[in-house]
Parts: C-alpha cells; sequence; structure tokens
C-alpha cells in the first residue's frame, strides 16, 4: 500500500517569480494544487519539513495529507523541480484526490532474486524499464511492484505482462521488456605499449657463414679495393689543382717582383747587346 506522510501548508498571496524568490530566500518552497474543479492555488511550505516528509519513500506514489485552510487535503505529487546546481527543491505541484475516483501514476520496478543465468552461466542482469503506469483507487496506489527474476536463463527476459498488481490496470504496453539476462561481456584486450611491444620483439636471426662464402667475399672485397685505388686516381687527375703552400706563394711574389725591377733597370730607347 502507498506510504502516507503529512504536511503543513498555507496559501501565498502573492504570485509570480519575485515573490517565488522571497519565498525561497524565507526557507520555504513554492507550490500550487489543483484538481477536481479547483482552481489552481500558490502555495508555500516550509522546505526542510518537505525534505522531512519525502526521505525514504517514492515521491510520486505517496500520498502527502497537506493541511491547509483547518482541512485536510489528500494530494499527490505531480512535479518536483530542483535547482540545476543543488538538490534544493524549488517548486512542488500537488494533486487533489478523492478516494472514490481512481487515479493514475508511476510506479517503479524492483526485481527480486538472483538469475540461473547470472549464478550458473556468469551472465548479467539488465534491468531496461524501471517504473510502469497503473491506474488505481488512491487506497490500493502500491508503494512499488516486484517481479522475480530468480529463473532467468542467459538470453530470457520477462516483460510488462509479467507483473501482477493487484487491485490496478496496468497502462504500460504489455510487450514491453522490464529485464533481461544476457550473455557475460568479452573482456577488451589492452593494446601493448611500446615498451612491451620492443620487449617481446623477436632476436634477429644471424646465418653463419660457410667457409666457400667467406672467400668470395674476400675475394669481392679485394676488388672493390682495386677500383676504387684506380677510381681514386683517376679523380686525382680530374680534380681541381690544390692551393700552393704559404712559403711557395712568398716565393712566387718575390721573382715577380724582380722581374720586374729588372725591366725598370734598361734604358729607354736602348737596344740589347
Amino acid at each position: 500500500m502507498a506510504q502516507i506522510v503529512s504536511l503543513a501548508a498555507s496559501l501565498r498571496q502573492a504570485a509570480g517569480k519575485g515573490a517565488a524568490r522571497q519565498a525561497r530566500l524565507q526557507g520555504k518552497v513554492p507550490a500550487v494544487i489543483y484538481g477536481h474543479g479547483r482552481e489552481t492555488q500558490s502555495l508555500e511550505v516550509a522546505a526542510k519539513a518537505l525534505e522531512k516528509a519525502l526521505t525514504g519513500v517514492e515521491p510520486q506514489n505517496t500520498i502527502i495529507e497537506l493541511a491547509l485552510d483547518g482541512k485536510t487535503v489528500k494530494t499527490l505529487i505531480r512535479e518536483i523541480q530542483r535547482h540545476p546546481l543543488r538538490p534544493d527543491i524549488i517548486h512542488v505541484d500537488f494533486y487533489e484526490i478523492h478516494a472514490e475516483e481512481k487515479v493514475r501514476l508511476k510506479v517503479p520496478v524492483h526485481l527480486v532474486g538472483n538469475p540461473d543465468g547470472v549464478r550458473n552461466a556468469g551472465g548479467v542482469l539488465d534491468q531496461v524499464t524501471r517504473e510502469v503506469e497503473i491506474e488505481v483507487l488512491p487506497e490500493h496506489i502500491p508503494d512499488r511492484v516486484e517481479l522475480d527474476v530468480t529463473a532467468l536463463k542467459i538470453g530470457d527476459s520477462l516483460h510488462v505482462r509479467d507483473l501482477s498488481i493487484p487491485s490496478a490496470t496496468i497502462l504500460t504496453h504489455a510487450d514491453l521488456t522490464i529485464a533481461t539476462v544476457v550473455p557475460p561481456r568479452a573482456e577488451e584486450v589492452a593494446a601493448p605499449t611500446p615498451e612491451t611491444a620492443t620487449e617481446v620483439a623477436e632476436p634477429e636471426l644471424i646465418r653463419k657463414v660457410r667457409e666457400g662464402e667467406e672467400e668470395e667475399g674476400a675475394a669481392a672485397a679485394e676488388g672493390v679495393g682495386g677500383a676504387g685505388g684506380g677510381g681514386g686516381g683517376g679523380g686525382g687527375g680530374g680534380a681541381a689543382k690544390p692551393e700552393p703552400k704559404a712559403g711557395g706563394g712568398a716565393a712566387a711574389a718575390k721573382g715577380e717582383k724582380g722581374e720586374k725591377s729588372e725591366k725598370a733597370e734598361k734604358p729607354k730607347g736602348g737596344k740589347e747587346s
């Protein structure tokens, strides 16, 4: 059966974002109540009292008895808005219910037992659907629906049609899968690191040279050496002349200077004897 909690609420005279912000600053949570021809009314509830009332219960299928204007009104929570960065509740929608009128709501599905495929074959239990929608009188609202999965083998599944909820009509499609047991997941093999790849690399094979091959190799080496010597001679012929050493350059310069001096000593117009 659904759990019932009590909560005090008061009418909120001002509406709008400014009034809601002011209520939060005073430690209160803005709220509204509607249903059964009632005009939507703005409320406010104490933030700490609301958090305490919702602790350990399923808010969506818990009956909230609101103490409002000296009366007790039975309601269901239709929506809870929380702060995007903090777990604080910033707004709540309450829906008034009557004992003789059926209501539509969602109830959580809890799996019970350890599947055979998990115990004996290493499979994995996968819950696909976690809640179903039902239509029921308020007094028969279940706090949750249990489904036994003990007999499931690998590849087996249970569906919405396998659920049994007394005094309630299940509105969720009957063929929708609730839970299945899948084969064990293969372990991924990590790629070897460069160091590991270097360590496991096979050593280079070195073939022993035969005696005959050694002689042929030596002869080939001599032939290459002779050819290289001849090429060196040819290269010497084709190479540019090396520059004269420092001493040779000075002697050449001295000889050139002496020749110029001899020419300068000859008289102009004189004949050689």
